[in-house]
C-alpha cells in the first residue's frame, strides 16, 4: 500500500532522508517511468532528480507531491542533508565509495527492502491494473488451440503472443513468454527455439500481460492428443497440488505451509521428487516480487492485499513436464483469483 506520505516511508527506514535509486521503486511511488533518475524523500517532498531526457515528461506524468529537478541539482540538495538511508540492493559498492568521497557532512546508512515492504500490499487502483493484465493474459491463452497449426515454431507462437498483447492494449508482455512443444516441456524455464509444433504435441504455456506497469503470469498445458496414462496422472497430481494450496491461502499463513501442502499432494502420487521449483512468488510491477513460497526461501506470513502465484509442476526428463499457475489475491479470510 502506498505510503501516505514522505515521513511514512522515513519511519519505516528510520532515518530523516532517504534515496532511492531502484527504478521500479521510482515509478511506484511517482508515477514516472525513467531509465536513470533518483528519487529523494525528505519529510515533507518526493524529490525527483532526472536528466533533461525526461523532464517534460516526468513533470507531466508526476503525481501531487512530487518535485521534478534536473539532476544537476541533486548535489547541492544532498550536501544539505546530515543522514540519509539508500537502497542496498541497488547502490553498489563503487557508488557508495563516491557518494561518501562527494558528500562528506552526509552518513548513508543501507537499508533493505523499505520501498518493497509498501508494494507487497496492492490498493483497489493497482488491483483493477491487475485484472486488467489478467484478463488479457487470459485471451492470449484462449487464442493458443487455434494457433497450433502444422508447421508453427516455438519461436513464432512467442512472437504472436507479444503482438497480441499489445493490440489487446497491454504495454507489452511481462517477460519472454515460455513456449515449449513436446520433449521441450521437460524443462521449466525454456526458451523458444525452432522447434515445430507436431500434431499430438503436448504444449506447455507460460505468459503474462503487463498493464500500466502491472505483471499477470499464467501457466497452462495444452493437450494436442490422447494423453498417455502418465499424463493423465501427473496432470490429476499437479491439479490437485495446485488446488490444496490454494484453500490455504489467507492473511497470516506461512509461505512454507502453502509449499507443503502442493508437495504432500505430489507425494500422494510419487512425483515429489520431479517438483523442481518454487511453488510460487509474489507479483507485481515487477514479475517476482515480495513473498517467495518455497521451503528453500525463508518463512514469511502471507499479507492482505498481496497477490501471489501458486504454480506447482512435474518434470520427466527427456519425456514430458507440465505446470499449472494461478494468481491469487490474498484477502484477509480467503482468497480471491484474478481471473474470471
Amino acid at each position: 500500500m502506498y505510503p501516505s506520505s514522505p515521513q511514512q516511508l522515513l519511519n519505516a527506514a528510520g532515518v530523516s532522508a532517504f534515496l532511492v535509486s531502484a527504478l521500479t521503486n521510482i515509478r511506484y511511488l511517482t508515477g514516472v517511468e525513467v531509465s536513470a533518475g533518483f528519487l529523494l524523500v525528505t519529510p515533507r517532498r518526493f524529490t525527483l532528480f532526472v536528466d533533461g531526457r525526461y523532464s517534460e515528461a516526468a513533470k507531466e506524468e508526476a503525481g501531487r507531491g512530487v518535485d521534478v529537478r534536473d539532476v544537476g541539482r541533486m548535489t547541492s540538495v544532498l550536501a544539505r542533508v546530515q543522514c540519509c538511508g539508500c537502497e542496498s540492493e541497488t547502490v553498489t559498492l563503487g557508488q557508495l565509495r563516491r557518494w561518501k568521497r562527494k558528500f562528506k557532512n552526509t552518513k548513508f546508512v543501507q537499508k533493505e527492502g523499505i520501498v518493497e515492504g509498501f508494494r507487497r500490499t496492492k490498493d483497489p487502483e493497482e488491483i483493477r491494473k491487475f485484472r486488467r493484465a489478467q484478463k488479457i493474459t487470459r485471451e492470449l491463452l484462449r487464442r493458443i488451440p487455434q494457433s497450433l497449426r502444422q508447421g508453427i515454431t516455438e519461436k513464432q507462437l512467442a512472437w504472436k503472443l507479444g503482438e497480441w498483447a499489445v493490440c489487446l492494449g497491454a504495454d507489452s508482455l511481462s517477460f519472454d513468454p515460455i513456449i515449449a512443444f513436446g520433449t521441450h516441456t521437460s524443462r521449466p524455464h525454456h526458451q523458444p527455439t525452432d522447434r515445430v509444433f507436431r500434431r499430438g504435441n503436448i504444449v506447455q504455456i507460460d505468459v503474462g500481460a503487463r498493464y500500466k506497469g502491472y505483471c499477470a503470469d499464467q501457466s497452462m498445458v495444452f493437450f494436442t492428443g490422447r494423453k498417455t496414462q502418465k499424463q493423465e496422472r501427473a496432470f490429476h497430481a499437479v491439479s490437485e497440488a495446485k488446488v490444496a494450496a490454494m484453500k490455504l491461502v489467507r492473511a497470516g499463513v506461512s509461505t512454507h505451509d502453502l509449499d507443503g501442502a502442493a508437495r504432500k499432494i505430489l507425494r500422494k502420487y510419487g512425483f515429489e521428487k520431479k517438483f523442481s521449483h518454487s511453488l510460487g512468488h509474489g507479483v507485481g510491477l515487477e514479475i517476482h516480487e515480495g513473498a517467495r513460497i518455497s521451503v528453500r526461501a525463508p518463512e514469511e506470513i502471507l499479507r492482505a492485499g498481496e497477490i501471489i502465484t501458486i504454480e506447482p509442476g512435474v518434470y520427466f526428463k527427456g519425456e514430458f513436464g507440465m505446470r499449472l499457475e494461478e494468481e491469487v489475491l490474498v484477502k484477509e479470510y480467503s482468497q480471491m483469483l484474478l481471473r474470471n
